[in-house]
């Protein structure tokens, strides 16, 4: 295959979207982009600064103070979330901006803004990218399309086993 592509994962909550994505990601040498760390991030934009996402010129507002960027980190060999050259990636993990995600994800204007800054940095293609309709509404186009199912029993350890290792590593834990 000549030059790099884009690679798209799709599919269930704890089904392994992420475990692959970053192992393929590793293997190609290309960058790995957790969409979902990109709504955790501008959720804890959001709680920071206190934007109303009830009011829509406030939502509509946020998006222009908002950079995201993933970088390399060599020290943990992961890609790692950055919010106005912020290293948020563990913040972005605290129960408080989960409980919120949802509610911030689900407004037109944030998912708007965020497949837009997806599909910039899919501009250069050699990514590999995770998340809920990754290769449906953000790339359509791409060259590879997984999507990943998993037994019901098989998320639920999964999940389970994934908080017991974060509360045991959370840096508020240290």
């Amino acid at each position: 295959m000549k030059g790099k592509i884009i690679v798209t994962i799709d599919g269930w909550s704890s089904c392994g979207k992420s475990t692959l994505a970053k192992q393929l990601a590793k293997a190609l040498g290309y960058a790995y982009i957790d969409s979902g760390a990109m709504y955790r991030a501008i959720t804890l934009y959001f709680l920071r600064n206190q934007v109303n996402w009830n009011d829509t010129g406030e939502v509509t507002e946020a998006p222009n103070e908002i950079t995201i960027a993933f970088k390399f980190n060599d020290t943990s060999r992961q890609s790692e979330i950055y919010l106005n050259e912020e290293n948020v990636e563990y913040l972005i993990r605290d129960l408080v901006i989960a409980e919120k995600v949802s509610e911030v994800a689900a407004i037109k204007e944030v998912r708007t803004f965020a497949v837009a800054q997806q599909q910039k940095m899919g501009e250069q293609k050699g990514i590999v990218m995770d998340g809920r309709d990754i290769g449906t509404t953000v790339f359509p186009d791409a060259e590879l399309k997984i999507f990943m199912t998993a037994d019901a029993a098989v998320r639920v350890e999964r999940r389970f086993k994934e908080l017991i290792l974060k509360t045991r590593t959370s840096p508020s834990k240290k």
